[in-house]
């Protein structure tokens, strides 16, 4: 018996703009953006990365060195525009496990490699697998809060003599991303509009039982490695390994978007976006030409903002020039 037709997706379409079709280009902060730039540039190999990046150090003019050597491509896939945020938590943990520090941030078990998909959420936490096995980085004492921090993929843990850890992303069980959000609405519980993250929080503590189920829902999870390497007043490791900066970094779905490359924000909503960013990490959720999630920073302040975001708008991926022309169909060329 045949299997089910799968459609195919439309391929991805192409489009040069000109920099004067930038809503708010000119009144953008420019050597910010270039200088988030060369954080990342030197991990670009191609050569044409490779020789903007030489140009980049010495760049005395940042928007002038934007529209010399770059062209903005407008890429689309079908898909609606959506705009997110994401922030670094901070919970509150233990170096050893107590009777308020229970919950365990798990380093990457090596066997999880192996199969892909491995053990679901459920089986992770529920079957002992984990245990005894020296994996845990740290205990904190909030079940929900470590659900988010898997959700945002790096974060703090602030000790109870004030000694701070910093934990990154260190891997998956492979399982595919699945939205609690989505889940309480499909259940009846609130209607779209309703959802966010400190409403499902909230949910979550109101319900234990139904709460934990709800938790299980999602089949993917995260693990960490501590990277307290990087110093407090730095950003979050992102994708490419470096510190990435508040309202500068964005993540990307790679397949579309080069990591490393500057792409230009143009987010609607209560808090409009005109900014210059740097795609420089990416996200199990974010798929999709027009997909972007916006780093917000660390602490609760920025995990406010972040949770309010949920924008339609436009990105627009600014490429070496040859490169750009190179997407063209080649009745244009």
């Amino acid at each position: 018996m045949a299997g089910p037709v799968v459609p195919n997706e439309p391929d991805p379409q192409y489009a040069i703009l000109g920099f004067e079709d930038l809503n708010g280009w000119a009144d953008d902060d420019h050597a910010s953006a270039l200088a988030v730039f060369k954080n990342t540039c030197a991990d670009l190999d191609e050569p044409d990365w490779a020789s903007l990046c030489a140009l980049a150090f010495d760049a005395s003019d940042a928007r002038q060195f934007f529209e010399l050597f770059f062209r903005p491509i407008l890429i689309t896939d079908g898909k609606e525009p959506l705009f997110t945020g994401y922030f670094e938590p901070e919970l509150s943990g233990s170096p050893v496990r107590t009777a308020r520090y229970r919950h365990p941030i798990y380093k990457m078990p090596p066997e999880a490699n192996d199969r892909r998909p491995w053990l679901s959420r459920r089986d992770i936490l529920t079957s002992g697998v984990m245990e005894g096995r020296g994996l845990e980085i740290a205990w904190v004492d909030d079940p929900v809060e470590l659900f988010f921090l898997q959700v945002q993929g790096s974060g703090r843990v602030r000790y109870p003599d004030g000694r701070m850890i910093r934990v990154g992303y260190g891997g998956a069980n492979g399982h595919n991303y699945r939205s609690i959000g989505q889940e309480l609405v499909r259940r009846g519980v609130y209607q779209p509009h309703q959802v966010s993250a400190d409403v499902i929080k909230n949910w979550v503590r109101r319900n234990p039982a139904e709460g934990e189920d709800l938790l299980y829902h999602n089949d993917s999870y995260v693990f960490f490695r501590e990277v307290s390497q990087v110093p407090a007043e730095r950003g979050p490791l992102g994708a490419m390994n470096r510190s990435i900066t508040t309202l500068r970094s964005i993540a990307v779905d790679p397949a579309f978007t080069p990591l490393g490359a500057p792409v230009w924000i143009e987010k609607e909503g209560a808090d409009p976006l005109r900014r210059l960013m740097v795609a420089q990490d990416t996200g199990s959720a974010i798929k999709g030409a027009q997909r972007a999630d916006v780093f917000y920073g660390t602490g609760d302040d920025a995990g406010r903002q972040a949770g309010r975001i949920k924008d339609p708008g436009r990105m627009v991926v600014l490429m070496p020039i040859q490169r750009a022309y190179a997407f063209l169909p080649e009745a244009y060329q």
